[in-house]
């Protein structure tokens, strides 16, 4: 019979968040897309919204989190994904320069109009392309291997500083000094993100 292999908390956790991050990028995409067929200007203020997001809690809380506790305990565990987890690393790295880039190009569409939107929208296809294809390696490769290598003693610690991420797109109730950010997003996204109307395909 084939041993039971454990879920745990952390690991839910970053499926949850991997997932909200996935729709809040395909909602950004479907939002251009959209507007791109109307020949109208997209809401700014939403993608400001939704890129703020992006920044503020994968980057910075989600990321970090993994790079500063989850891939360590895996390297001290076991040699076997040393070169897999330096891949990923440089890729938050890289993540952090890109949702720069992406926020420039944003600023430039705004300021200077349709003559810029084709670099947005290029900007934005790549940036989604390469944090979609990170988050699936992480769930294929090492999610699996921490479920398989890592102590009771590493999944409690990570657990709890996990479960404090409190991302409002995966259930939990945004800290106070978000609320009005993720009200803006759920009210101005259409599904599968928020409740907004979507565009009708011309």
């Amino acid at each position: 019979m084939a041993q039971q292999v454990t879920t745990h908390a952390t690991t839910r956790i970053i499926r949850e968040e991997h997932a909200a991050l996935s729709a809040m990028l395909r909602s950004i995409l479907l939002l251009l897309a959209q507007h791109r067929r109307s020949g109208t200007l997209p809401d700014f203020a939403a993608l400001r919204a939704m890129l703020f997001y992006v920044d503020e809690f994968p980057e910075k809380r989600h990321h970090r989190k993994e790079s500063e506790l989850l891939f360590p305990k895996l390297r001290s565990r076991t040699p076997i994904s040393r070169e897999l987890l330096d891949r990923l690393d440089d890729d938050h790295d890289r993540g952090e320069r890109k949702i720069r880039n992406v926020e420039h190009a944003l600023l430039a569409f705004e300021m200077m109009g349709e003559s810029r939107r084709a670099a947005f929208e290029t900007a934005v296809e790549r940036y989604v392309d390469f944090y979609l294809a990170h988050m699936a390696l992480e769930e294929r490769e090492i999610l699996p291997l921490a479920e398989r290598v890592l102590s009771e003693e590493d999944w409690a610690e990570l657990d709890r500083a996990f479960s404090a991420n409190h991302d409002p797109l995966t259930g939990c109730k945004p800290d106070a000094e978000y609320a009005a950010l993720f009200t803006r997003i759920v009210n101005s996204v259409p599904a599968p993100i928020g409740l907004g109307e979507a565009r009708s395909a011309q």
